[in-house]
């Protein structure tokens, strides 16, 4: 039997914008865009972090050469992993004046005259009492010369040990320096490091925000078209909204395919919404005001939110989308709210609970 199909179409003003509008959509769906031009960029590391990474690693045991001073100040000998004599007396070598041979030598030498000038006087004195030669005399000039010669190793020994002591103090001050050196190095490394790494940072993070910028304005500017589009296809659905429909109601004799598949699928309308009599229904209510508990779960491909929610009245959860969001897929209901064709957005409408 012949199926009566009522089909409401928008003004044909509408159909024409609308028509525009879709081959808009598909030419520019038809250009690839270029996902590099916008893809998130690191800067890299400013000069200045280099020299500071390069002098950090310069200064791992850039202080090993005061600490080895500091050891051979001390005395240590490498060879026999401690401290020895003769490697004590290596340190204090460098530290000896250089005058200490002849200062010895002219102190000994006065001591000599010295002792000469005694020695004649006890035998002037000797000779002046008629005892010289006598075995006292010789006697007492016996003991004087083993006293000077006593005197003379004690005037030397003194002088040498005095130098010694001046050469134990200068190196003692030589070891304190290179330690001190050793401290101080790594320190004075460890402020340039900082100082460099810390302007670098900063140049770094400049670099960064110009790239971050520049990456903003190539998606925008890739996305301009979308957007302008969206504005357009948002007016569409204004007009249709105001701009009033009209109807047509036809009886065609359905073919054995629409027999069997329903007259909702063969001849379903390209603009308006559709009212069988039996088959499927491809338009859902899916207007805001019908629903509640409405929460944004995520975006489809396309750029189209996603919302689960409840209608009013009915316990149970979908997903979906709100009519009011996707106006190219939206129509008017004969109840006045809005219904969606699932079938041109890229988000299934199910029962999720």
């Amino acid at each position: 039997m012949p199926v009566q199909q009522t089909q409401m179409l928008p003004a044909p003003y509408i159909q024409d914008v609308g028509q525009d509008y879709a081959k808009q959509l598909t030419g520019l769906t038809g250009i690839a865009l270029d996902p590099g031009r916008y893809a998130p960029s690191v800067a890299a590391q400013d000069p200045l972090q280099q020299q500071a990474a390069t002098l950090a690693g310069q200064g791992v045991g850039a202080y090993q050469p005061y600490v080895t001073g500091a050891q051979q100040a001390m005395g240590y000998d490498p060879a026999a992993g401690g401290v020895t004599a003769a490697g004590y007396q290596a340190a204090l070598q460098p530290y000896e004046t250089p005058y200490q041979a002849d200062v010895l030598q002219a102190t000994l030498d006065q001591f000599d005259v010295q002792k000469a000038q005694r020695e004649q006087e006890i035998r002037a004195k000797a000779t002046e009492f008629g005892s010289l030669g006598a075995g006292r005399t010789g006697v007492q000039l016996g003991q004087y010369q083993a006293q000077s010669d006593l005197d003379r190793a004690l005037l030397g020994a003194g002088i040498r040990q005095q130098g010694f002591t001046q050469a134990q103090q200068a190196a003692g001050q030589g070891f304190q320096q290179q330690r001190g050196l050793a401290q101080l190095l790594p320190q004075l490394q460890q402020g340039d490091i900082s100082q460099l790494g810390r302007v670098g940072a900063q140049q770094q993070a400049q670099t960064q925000a110009v790239l971050g910028a520049q990456q903003e304005a190539n998606r925008m500017q890739a996305f301009e078209p979308y957007e302008r589009l969206g504005y357009y296809g948002q007016g569409i659905g204004s007009l249709q909204g105001t701009g009033g429909q009209y109807g047509f109601t036809a009886q065609p004799n359905p073919s054995p395919l629409a027999q069997a598949l329903g007259t909702a699928s063969v001849l379903g309308g390209l603009f308006g919404n559709y009212t069988p009599a039996k088959g499927a229904m491809d338009a859902v209510g899916s207007d805001t005001r019908l629903k509640t508990d409405i929460e944004l779960t995520g975006q489809s491909p396309a750029g189209v939110n996603i919302y689960s929610f409840k209608y009013k009245g009915d316990d149970k959860t979908y997903q979906g989308v709100m009519a009011q969001e996707v106006p190219w897929a939206s129509l008017k209901g004969n109840d006045g709210y809005y219904l969606v064709d699932y079938s041109k957005v890229d988000v299934k409408f199910k029962r999720l609970h």
